[in-house]
């Protein structure tokens, strides 16, 4: 019996470990920050793909993207918004190996980037509630996380300037969308 109690202890102290993490990524957005700079946001998502390379692997997951922009940007921050975005595709798989496609297209003076998976969906009712931190929709032994890492991805876009959203349906697999300001001289180079 005092085995299982260490146990079950033990599983909480790591847990709450994972929490306490989490909270400080998440208060860090704002305050922790670097300067925009020019980013490669193809270089961005290759870095968020090098570091879930084993979670990609063990799915057997195929990660593809199309030709993507530089923007002004926290690069760190940037890499931490897209492990999010692909470890969820990643983690809300479902039966089938992930396929994830990343893609982005110019709209006036910002790019909308995207995440569009074929996982296990979410229904239209939970769209707004997932960027609320601790909001999850499904427990902790269905599939493991903090609720918090959409909530950071929220508080790193909306620190860019952008918006952040889902579309989705149950079973059919979600896109994330967010949008982020173009560098002045691509807009100015594409009037031209």
């Amino acid at each position: 019996e005092a085995d299982e109690f260490i146990t079950y202890a033990e599983g909480g102290v790591n847990r709450m470990q994972v929490v306490i993490s989490d909270l400080l990524a998440y208060s860090r957005v704002g305050t922790k920050g670097k300067p925009f700079e020019p980013t490669d946001c193809q270089l961005v998502v290759d870095q968020a793909i090098a570091n879930l390379r084993v979670a990609i692997q063990e799915s057997g997951g195929v990660i593809t993207s199309a030709t993507l922009p530089t923007v002004m940007a926290d690069a760190v921050q940037l890499i931490r918004l897209f492990q999010n975005l692909l470890g969820n595709a990643i983690k809300f798989r479902g039966q089938s190996p992930p396929r994830i496609h990343v893609w982005a297209e110019r709209q006036g003076a910002e790019w909308v980037l995207g995440v569009r998976d074929h996982g296990i969906g979410i229904d239209p009712q939970h769209h707004q509630h997932i960027f609320v931190i601790f909001q999850r929709l499904h427990t902790q032994q269905e599939y493991p996380g903090t609720g918090i890492g959409l909530a950071i991805c929220k508080k790193i876009v909306e620190r860019h300037g952008g918006r952040i959203w889902v579309e989705s349906q149950l079973g059919k697999g979600s896109t994330f969308f967010c949008t982020l300001p173009a560098i002045q001289s691509q807009a100015t180079t594409e009037r031209a």
